[in-house]
């Protein structure tokens, strides 16, 4: 192995990332150094780069200059002194969700709850994140990256490092379900589930054993592309005016509300969708919020009460459940084989990022190969 490797960095917010040669990091005593096979190209990272430090002082982007890169897949090629239970050879995805490992909440295992809960390779949840910036400075659009072992997610031989790569989104639905018990039985309506999340949430809810799952979106013909990944228990609308949307779902669900809520929709989308969604709800239905919309919603608690239903926000997910949704692709339960890959080399970051508009929904899968 070289003593150098290509990455792709960000010097200045208004510029393109340039593709330098800098040194291999060496892994600490409980790192692994990840040759990366894969990297995910999230669909909203052109909007991190460019407005974040405006829309969301509160998520503090690394200092320039910086290699960016959240979802990473590839073969662990060296490990630190005290590091168990992962070998050199390992096909692994990288949790990039970092923790300091040493509060209250990590003691718990509850690393998002961290207060320096950050994302390798993207923005931090506060001002404590540089730290953790400094310590893993790499993320996936770089040919190698150091990692904690314990942020190691070991793929199943039946899932690509292009699978791999998704599980940022992926998993984000999965941790949202299951927070929801949804399971054999359940109905979910998912809202926006052409998107990159929806689409991660419905084919999760088809591996739990989800029964019904109701759809919303805009688009007609994506949304008939998801109805056909399995016809018999996904049904779409696009019409999510003022109470046909909880109508439509009880005429296709015995009269009844749906047991979930998976709210996807991102921080432009109109209000009105989200509260048209709560109103599906059946008595004791919870409602879970992964797409993080900007707009403030206005809820009546009295009525949820009265109703007894749940509102929860998910952010992003732990290594174990990413592991667990690992073992459901391998165990063929969870199909990921309607994805659409569309990989690029390194090299081409700016022009992939200037591509991405042009998408497929959430079927598309942007991935840079170093």
């Amino acid at each position: 192995m070289t003593n150098t490797m290509l990455a792709a960095r960000l010097h200045d917010h208004n510029a393109p990332m340039r593709i330098e040669s800098i040194p291999v990091p060496e892994p600490r005593a409980t790192d692994v150094l990840v040759e990366v096979k894969a990297c995910n190209v999230v669909p909203n990272l052109r909007n991190v780069l460019a407005t974040y430090a405006e829309w969301f002082p509160y998520l503090p982007l690394p200092q320039l200059p910086a290699v960016f890169g959240l979802d990473s897949a590839g073969i662990v090629t060296a490990v630190g002194s005290h590091v168990t239970d992962v070998a050199v050879g390992d096909r692994v995805y990288v949790n990039p969700g970092l923790s300091c490992g040493a509060c209250r909440a990590c003691r718990q295992g509850a690393d998002q709850n961290c207060d320096s809960y950050t994302f390798m390779g993207y923005f931090a949840f506060g001002e404590r994140g540089q730290q953790l910036f400094e310590a893993y400075p790499y993320g996936g659009l770089a040919q190698y990256l150091t990692a904690p072992q314990r942020n190691l997610v070991k793929l199943p031989d039946s899932v690509s490092f292009e699978e791999g790569a998704r599980f940022g989104y992926l998993c984000t639905a999965y941790s949202a379900l299951r927070k929801a018990n949804v399971g054999p039985g359940s109905t979910v309506l998912i809202d926006g589930i052409s998107g990159t999340l929806g689409l991660g949430a419905c084919l999760n809810a088809l591996a739990l054993g989800a029964t019904r799952i109701f759809g919303t979106g805009r688009n007609a013909e994506l949304l008939a592309d998801v109805q056909t990944i399995a016809p018999d228990r996904i049904f779409v609308s696009n019409d999510h005016g003022e109470g046909r949307l909880r109508e439509w779902i009880r005429t296709h669900n015995r009269g009844e509300g749906v047991d979930v809520v998976i709210d996807c929709l991102g921080p432009g989308a109109p209000v009105t969708s989200f509260t048209e969604a709560l109103s599906a709800l059946r008595r004791g239905g919870v409602a879970v919020d992964i797409g993080g919309m900007m707009e403030r919603v206005e809820v009546d608690m009295f009525a949820m009460m009265c109703a007894q239903q749940s509102l929860l926000g998910s952010l992003w997910f732990s290594t174990a459940e990413a592991q667990e949704m690992a073992e459901l692709a391998g165990a063929g339960l969870l199909d990921l084989s309607v994805l659409e890959h569309h990989p690029f080399p390194l090299e081409k970051i700016n022009e992939a990022l200037d591509e991405l508009p042009a998408r497929h929904g959430g079927f598309t899968n942007f991935i840079s190969v170093p």
